[in-house]
């Protein structure tokens, strides 16, 4: 495993719509390790591929409790309204959003071998996930925020 660079608000990846995942073998492994590490790395609690300059399907989430790998992730149920906490991106340092978002979702995708996995999350963990279902939709937390700060601003 190894620390990937993450790339920067500005670069174009971050505006494209990622490209499906087809072959699930030993190279998808290493980006699913690696974006791990990473994520870890940076103290964060999500990471999709292109912020890693990868233009793949591909996130990973841990808000404390377990590592979610998920590829091609599609949500197919929203339920309910949060609009706290403020939302940070390691792709987009110094800044926070207040964004709305559902409390409860559903997401379906397949795991690391390509096998067909359904997550239902709530409250954070639900945030997280959509946070990083927008980055394979080229959308930042800015695009979507109601309000975007500095940390120094508060709340």
């Amino acid at each position: 495993m190894s620390v990937r660079n993450i790339v920067q608000i500005g670069e174009p990846i971050l505006k494209e719509k990622a490209k499906p995942v087809t072959k699930f073998h030993a190279r998808l492994h290493k980006l699913l390790d690696d974006m791990a590490e990473t994520m870890y790395d940076a103290n964060g609690v999500g990471l999709a591929a292109p912020q890693v300059a990868i233009s793949k399907r591909v996130i990973v989430v841990d808000i404390g409790d377990q590592l979610y790998e998920v590829i091609n992730p599609e949500i197919i149920e929203k339920r309910g309204e949060q609009f706290n906490p403020p939302e940070g991106c390691l792709s987009i340092p110094n800044l926070l959003g207040e964004v709305r978002r559902a409390d409860y979702i559903k997401v379906v995708g397949q795991d690391r071998n390509g096998h067909s996995i359904e997550i239902e999350a709530d409250g954070f963990l639900s945030r997280a996930f959509q946070h990083e279902v927008d980055h394979l939709n080229g959308i930042l937390f800015p695009d979507v925020a109601e309000r975007v700060f500095h940390p120094t601003e508060g709340e």
